[in-house]
């Protein structure tokens, strides 16, 4: 599946320790090509628009954009409005609509994955993938991105056309951690609840979808009980039927359309 406090920084100055805010500020580099990673906490309201020109507007603390197509000038904006942003990327599948399309090799290209020019990534090619996907984490580093949500995580659980197995999809999924805290960001781990309990420690928040339609979200507990954000959407079921039980849970959950638009309605 795809869906694929600035006074706190003032303190941080002070120290010389690396501290890590809990929402809005730009978070910065840490100092000669040191960059401190942000970490963000459980119950963080947020915006995911992977659909259109990015309405800056919402009054959220967190945005979560897709790293392709959005400026270094857009990111800057929502730094200057006290925003994180998150910068989303596919690590799973090619995309025939990307700019690095051409660098990946026909025979790493898999089963089509249900959207419209995506096909699964043959991940167990792990030293071909790590430079491509390098060069995606250091566009997100470079556009002032504090974090990256890697999409398309459990390849492993689809028909990829692939014999890939769960050890094949714990390697890959470190790989791109590695990569995103090597460049100073945070990194999320999307979906994959199955491999929650062995990659918490990995990642620094979680994203996760429809969690609720399926009777998931107790799954997510472990990056809770870590002081680690759960960034949650549900595109089917209404809001009455699971934000009660995303609050009980410290989630931070709203509802939103499919194709990932402006509209959302947080619990």
């Amino acid at each position: 599946m795809r869906r694929a406090g600035w006074a706190w920084g003032v303190l941080c100055a002070l120290v010389l320790t690396a501290c890590a805010g809990d929402g809005g500020g730009n978070g910065g580099d840490g100092g000669e090509g040191v960059r401190q990673r942000w970490q963000p906490r459980p119950g963080l309201a947020w915006q995911w628009q992977l659909d259109g020109r990015v309405d800056t507007s919402v009054d959220v603390p967190v945005y979560d954009i897709d790293g392709f197509e959005n400026s270094a000038e857009v990111v800057d904006r929502l730094h200057r409005d006290g925003r994180k942003v998150i910068c989303y990327v596919n690590v799973g599948a090619w995309e025939d609509f990307r700019p690095d399309k051409g660098d990946f090799p026909r025979s790493m290209l898999g089963a089509e994955n249900g959207w419209a020019g995506e096909r699964w990534l043959d991940i167990r090619r792990l030293d071909e993938l790590r430079p491509l996907m390098a060069r995606r984490m250091d566009m997100c580093r470079d556009k002032g991105f504090d974090a990256v949500e890697p999409d398309l995580m459990e390849g492993y659980a689809n028909r990829t056309g692939f014999p890939l197995t769960a050890d094949d999809q714990l390697a890959y999924n470190r790989m791109i951690a590695g990569l995103a805290h090597d460049r100073g960001l945070a990194v999320g781990l999307k979906n994959d609840l199955a491999q929650i309990p062995r990659l918490v420690g990995d990642f620094d928040f979680a994203v996760n979808e429809e969690c609720a339609e399926f009777d998931e979200c107790a799954a997510l507990s472990p990056f809770v009980s870590d002081g680690k954000a759960v960034f949650h959407v549900e595109y089917a079921v209404p809001n009455d039927e699971f934000c009660a039980d995303a609050k009980r849970l410290r989630l931070s959950s709203m509802r939103k359309q499919l194709e990932l638009g402006v509209w959302r309605k947080p619990c």
